[in-house]
């Protein structure tokens, strides 16, 4: 009931990921800044993402960490419910679909990217996401809009998509970017508005993290 991209741009990571069932960046989104980023999605179990950016602080491997939570030697009957993708500082990402995967499912890898989904119109979902992500200009959180575009122009899901999110972190403890949108018939056009209101703001944002006495006012009433 999922499509998502997992992208590294320099220094940061990115996922946007749409879906039919509400509140999909929620549960299905996991990013890590300098270590990677992952994505769990299909009858979702949000801690499979947790642990693959565990496994990533550990050793830095993203085939070796994804080998590590879906191997055998888990033992974890579940398993073939889950499609998790999962990427690291370098190298491609990589993706897994277990045989419970709902519907038309596929991914799609390439260096610095890996996309996947299910219950999909047509298994060439993946790769629109990819091709449109590459070929894309501007901040990667508008790239990967971009991306959610074209896969929904495409075909996207089966049936219609009703939530949405995007997230990026850079070189802060914190989502840099951290957009959702839960419910809605509309969500990718709707995120789209909420990046345009929030993409000029943003690096302010961070700075006031850091230093807020350097930091620009808020410019909003009541701010002396």
């Amino acid at each position: 009931m999922t499509f998502s991209l997992v992208v590294r741009d320099g220094a940061r990571f990115g996922i946007a990921v749409s879906s039919s069932s509400p509140a999909v960046a929620a549960r299905c989104a996991h990013l890590k800044p300098g270590v990677g980023a992952a994505a769990s999605q299909n009858v979702t179990n949000p801690t499979l993402g947790t642990e693959l950016l565990e496994r990533l602080t550990e050793h830095g491997d993203a085939q070796r960490a994804l080998a590590d939570v879906t191997g055998a030697s888990r033992n974890v009957p579940t398993i073939e419910y889950r499609q998790l993708t999962v990427l690291g500082r370098s190298g491609p990402g990589y993706a897994f679909s277990g045989s419970g995967t709902l519907g038309k499912y596929a991914s799609a890898t390439a260096d610095g990217a890996v996309a996947a989904g299910n219950m999909l119109a047509g298994a060439h979902i993946p790769d629109v996401l990819l091709d449109a992500y590459f070929a894309a200009t501007g901040e990667l959180e508008e790239r990967l809009i971009s991306a959610l575009r074209a896969a929904v122009a495409e075909g996207g899901e089966e049936g219609p998509v009703h939530s949405a999110g995007l997230a990026v972190v850079a070189d802060v403890d914190w989502r840099v970017t951290d957009l959702r949108v839960d419910w809605a018939e509309d969500p990718i056009e709707q995120l789209a508005a909420h990046l345009d209101v929030w993409l000029p703001q943003r690096d302010d944002y961070v700075r006031r993290g850091l230093d807020p006495a350097s930091a620009p006012s808020y410019g909003v009433p009541g701010d002396l």
